[in-house]
């Protein structure tokens, strides 16, 4: 006991956080329950950031009931690819992302060959809460599938890359490229097998790879290493996050965006509970950024002043940046 005591300390010590800091120091002070569900339902963050004028992938339909499953053929029209996901839906359950059609049926992205049948099976399933946060009724949003910049082509295996960035009222503290595997089933979920990858906020340069909990510096399915990537737009993309916090007015989040070959960088979607393997990706704890950010915050608040999003994404990469911080 004394032992696994000491060890916490030592991670305490090091700015490492915990999921009671989490929850009790920035999601309970700064997320207020009454905008959850501006986060928790995918489409409507989608259409608030569309009214905000925010790039995120084009939402061809809702199914809500049923009956309106009949309406499928309706709204997927003569795409041969687009994606179908659950409104309510977390960690990535529930989502089924067609690459292609395949005679009268279609292929998955993992190249499985389904049904129509099979597909409204899903829908049916979403609208019964089963992949819901907390089991509740959900509706099934059918929308564009992002096809990934090239630059991801030797460092992810079939799915959609996702970069996040967790912000903290409105400054960015710390970003993940989140690398779909074999293991994952080519979903960008780090408990499915996916691969976490630390990036630098002032650069945008790819740092170390945690995958399962182990630190790695190759892909596994790849075998190319996840280190030393120049993402492109990178403060595009931090702008993007940034300017997050307007949007949903929740104090402390998870941006989850995607790099898309025509359309450049979109928002996927927000979430109110950010993991915390982030810190192993990027080496370094999380509880010494947000608090130097707390910090700024005090000191503008005597002054008056509130700092527009490019004065916030500054402030981060500077203090925050890998190669300011080895300097």
């Amino acid at each position: 006991m004394f032992g696994f005591w000491k060890t916490w300390k030592a991670l305490e010590a090091r700015g490492i956080m915990g999921i009671n800091r989490r929850n009790a120091d920035y999601v309970l002070k700064y997320n207020k329950r009454s905008l959850y569900p501006i986060v928790d339902d995918k489409i409507i963050t989608k259409e608030r950031a569309i009214k905000a004028g925010i790039h995120v992938p084009e939402m061809y339909g809702v199914i809500s009931t049923e009956k309106e499953i009949e309406k499928l053929d309706e709204i997927i029209g003569g795409r041969s690819d687009f994606v179908i996901k659950p409104a309510q839906g977390a960690g990535g359950d529930g989502i089924l992302v067609i690459a292609d059609r395949f005679e009268d049926r279609f292929r998955t992205v993992s190249g499985k060959i389904i049904s129509h049948e099979e597909i409204e099976h899903q829908i049916s399933s979403i609208l019964t809460g089963l992949y819901s946060l907390g089991g509740h009724r959900d509706r099934a949003l059918i929308e564009y599938r992002v096809t990934p910049d090239q630059i991801f082509k030797s460092i992810s295996y079939e799915g959609v890359p996702d970069i996040r960035i967790i912000v903290l009222m409105g400054y960015p503290v710390m970003a993940m490229l989140r690398l779909p595997t074999r293991q994952s089933g080519g979903k960008a979920n780090l408990h499915q097998g996916a691969i976490g990858v630390g990036v630098d906020l002032a650069t945008g340069l790819t740092l170390r790879g945690t995958w399962l909990n182990n630190i790695i510096s190759k892909h596994p399915d790849t075998t190319n290493a996840v280190d030393g990537v120049q993402l492109p737009n990178w403060d595009g993309f931090m702008k993007l996050a940034a300017g997050c916090y307007e949007l949903c007015g929740l104090g402390y989040i998870g941006v989850d965006m995607v790099l898309d070959q025509d359309q450049g960088p979109l928002i996927l979607e927000l979430n109110a509970r950010p993991g915390l393997n982030i810190q192993i990706a990027n080496d370094c704890g999380l509880t010494l950024r947000t608090h130097a950010v707390e910090a700024h915050l005090e000191e503008l608040a005597t002054k008056g002043i509130q700092e527009t999003v490019e004065e916030r994404v500054r402030f981060a990469q500077e203090l925050f940046g890998h190669i300011h911080q080895s300097e």
